[in-house]
């Protein structure tokens, strides 16, 4: 069995403890979580959040310190991930794409009814 001291020993590198610092900082930053160095999966979390942020300084970080991580072992769950948007589900662009043009062109010249004050009026 390894010990977290031996999986951990790459943190020793202080050019690495300084990117995985600044990944930390940006992290708390925007999300408001503090990652510790102690954390068991503390890649696993930086990697989840540098997936989720829009700061691009957290992804060149992320991207630079990437590769310096041995055994480093990324779980993709955003296959299984179903998108929302304000706690609904959004349609994913492939059901979109299967109505054909014409029903589309129906739709757009399809009148529509217009109520004003609860008087339909055309």
């Amino acid at each position: 069995m390894i010990s977290l001291a031996s999986e951990r020993s790459w943190l020793m590198n202080p050019g690495l403890l300084k990117l995985v610092h600044q990944c930390r900082r940006l992290i708390q930053s925007e999300f408001g979580v503090k990652l510790h160095l102690t954390e068991e999966h503390l890649e696993q979390h930086l990697a989840d959040y540098a997936s989720k942020t829009r700061s691009a300084h957290l992804i060149r970080t992320w991207e630079t310190l990437k590769p310096q991580i041995p055994n480093l072992v990324l779980h993709d769950d955003t296959d299984n991930e179903k998108r929302l948007y304000r706690g609904q589900e959004i349609a994913e662009e492939t059901s979109r794409g299967s109505s054909s043009t014409s029903e589309m062109e129906a739709e757009r010249t399809r009148k529509k009814k217009v109520i004003y004050r609860g008087q339909v009026i055309g």
